[in-house]
């Protein structure tokens, strides 16, 4: 049994790898822009009447006025996914998503830490490994690296 496991685990690791980076920059991105098409009505970012008004009773940030807030999450929700897109600033992207994800969380909807938890798992792993191998963010790297040496 030991064998059999051993001979599939080696199988396994001879095929070729897909670029998770890749497929969750994409996932990722999906939920950001989706969630940021939806307080938009017409136009590429001007808040919708029902956005403002969810802005300003049910997602009501502290310190934040509701106008400011809605633009500031419409904008997130438009530009970050796009560099996640392109693997453009992968980690900055990331991160500015995981702490939106954090203000979600403990102040809009605390209970829903299963969505939150798995998006920011998704964050993180991008925080830590960039952009993957089929993105800008290694094109760059690589250039850079190139005219060092």
């Amino acid at each position: 049994m030991v064998e059999f496991y051993n001979s599939l685990v080696r199988k396994l690791e001879s095929l070729p790898a897909p670029d998770i980076n890749l497929i969750a920059r994409l996932w990722i991105a999906y939920i950001f822009w989706k969630s940021g098409r939806t307080k938009v009505d017409e136009g590429f970012l001007e808040p919708s009447e029902t956005t403002y008004l969810l802005f300003e009773n049910e997602y009501a940030l502290p310190l934040l006025p509701y106008d400011l807030a809605a633009h500031m999450a419409i904008y997130a929700e438009t530009f970050l996914p796009l560099l996640l897109i392109a693997g453009f600033m992968t980690r900055v992207s990331a991160t500015m998503l995981l702490g939106m994800t954090a203000v979600i969380q403990i102040f809009v909807y605390p209970t829903s830490w299963p969505d939150h938890l798995m998006w920011a798992v998704v964050l993180v792993f991008l925080v830590l490994r960039g952009g993957g191998a089929i993105s800008l963010d290694r094109i760059t790297i690589e250039k850079k690296t190139v005219k060092a040496v």
